[in-house]
C-alpha cells in the first residue's frame, strides 16, 4: 500500500478511536459540569499545541518537509497554545469566555488548513514528517474532536451547571 494510504488509514482510525473515547469517557463527564469546570481539561489539553514546532526542528522531520507546510503549521500550534493558556487563566471571566471563542475557532481553523496544506496545498509525502508523523495521526485528530466538545460546552452556555443541580435536586427529592 503507498504511505498516503497507509496515513489515510491512520488518520481515519484514530477519528475512529478518539470519537469512542470522547462519547464514552470525555463528554458523560463533561455534560453536566458547569462551563469553566468542562472546559478547564479540554484547554489544558490545547496548551501542549507547542508540540507542532517540532516541524520546524531538523533532524525531527524530512529535509524535503516543505516550508510552506512547517511553518504555518508551528506556528498556527504555538498561537492555538497560547490562546488555550489565556483562555484557561481567565476563565471565569466573560473576557475569558470570549477567549475560548477565539481559541477554538482559531485552533481548529489552524488544524482543518493543516491538514488542506498537506495534503492539498503542498502535495506532503508522509514520509517527510519523520518523526512528526504521529502529530496528524495520532494527536490532531483528538484536538479536532476536542474543539467539537468545545464548542458544544460554548453552546450549551453554562447549561451543564443547570442540569446537575435539577438532576441531584430531583434525586434529593424521591430520597425524601
Amino acid at each position: 500500500m503507498p504511505p498516503v494510504g497507509l496515513f489515510g488509514i491512520s488518520v481515519a482510525l484514530s477519528f475512529v478511536a478518539w470519537g469512542i473515547v470522547a462519547a464514552r469517557y470525555l463528554w458523560p463527564v463533561l455534560r453536566d459540569q458547569p462551563r469553566a469546570t468542562a472546559l478547564r481539561p479540554l484547554l489544558l489539553l490545547h496548551s501542549f499545541r507547542f508540540i507542532g514546532l517540532a516541524f520546524l526542528v531538523p533532524g525531527v522531520v524530512s529535509p524535503d518537509l516543505p516550508g510552506a507546510y512547517a511553518r504555518p503549521a508551528a506556528y498556527g500550534d504555538l498561537i492555538a497554545a497560547v490562546l488555550a493558556l489565556l483562555a484557561l487563566a481567565g476563565l471565569h471571566t466573560r473576557l475569558g469566555i470570549a477567549v475560548v471563542w477565539v481559541f477554538n475557532v482559531w485552533g481548529s481553523a489552524d488544524l482543518v488548513n493543516a491538514f488542506y496544506q498537506g495534503l492539498i496545498g503542498v502535495g506532503l509525502e508522509p514520509g517527510q514528517l519523520g518523526a512528526t508523523y504521529f502529530i496528524p495521526t495520532v494527536v490532531v485528530p483528538l484536538l479536532l474532536i476536542t474543539h467539537g466538545l468545545v464548542f458544544r460546552i460554548l453552546l450549551q452556555g453554562d447549561h451543564g451547571a443547570a442540569v446537575r443541580d435539577t438532576h441531584c435536586g430531583a434525586q434529593r427529592e424521591r430520597r425524601a
